[in-house]
């Protein structure tokens, strides 16, 4: 069943011009002048709200920036640490192996000692 578009709610360009004519005539020369001031504000204050999100997107994209670098830098020193670490583990091991504190009779059984560096490692 095919029926006819409808035009409800749309103008056609003539119905634009002709409402226009009749809302001209209805206005006084204040009405334009509070028309165009309210137009005017309007789009100074909206003027002004995309500035301020523009400012607030810069300063986010700045302090985003600054995250990433500081990221950077506390990554490298966890490697360094993490190196530092495991150089001083591995020294500690040889070290007990010979240390004569370590050796002595009069200590009774050494105790096992947890890993340090799989301890302070990242997961």
């Amino acid at each position: 069943m095919a029926s006819a578009p409808s035009t409800w709610g749309h103008c056609s360009p003539a119905d634009g011009a002709a409402s226009a004519a009749v809302t001209a005539k209805n206005t006084s020369p204040e009405d334009d002048d509070r028309k165009v001031r309210r137009r005017e504000k309007n789009r100074v204050a909206a003027q002004r709200s995309r500035k301020k999100q523009t400012q607030k997107a810069d300063k986010l994209h700045e302090e985003y920036e600054c995250l990433e670098q500081e990221n950077t830098v506390l990554r490298r020193e966890i490697g360094k640490l993490t190196e530092e670490l495991k150089h001083l583990s591995e020294t500690l091991k040889e070290h007990e192996k010979v240390c004569p504190l370590l050796l002595c009779p009069l200590n009774f059984v050494p105790l096992p000692r947890p890993d340090p560096v799989a301890g302070c490692l990242p997961r």
